[in-house]
């Protein structure tokens, strides 16, 4: 999902997720969404892991 970005009243970095309809689904901090995002393996990552072990 896209997520955008705004700054909360104490000027803290903040992810919003909207629907379809535009209302927020989802708010999370950027450390929250960053420390998720990192800990996750990306398509990419995950294709060329397995094109690797297929090699071997």
């Amino acid at each position: 999902m896209k997520r955008t970005t705004h700054r909360s009243v104490k000027g803290t970095k903040l992810y919003a997720v909207r629907d379809a309809k535009g209302r927020f689904v989802d708010i999370q901090t950027y450390k929250r969404a960053h420390a998720a995002d990192i800990k996750r393996k990306s398509k990419a990552e995950t294709a060329a892991k397995a094109k690797k072990t297929k090699k071997k």
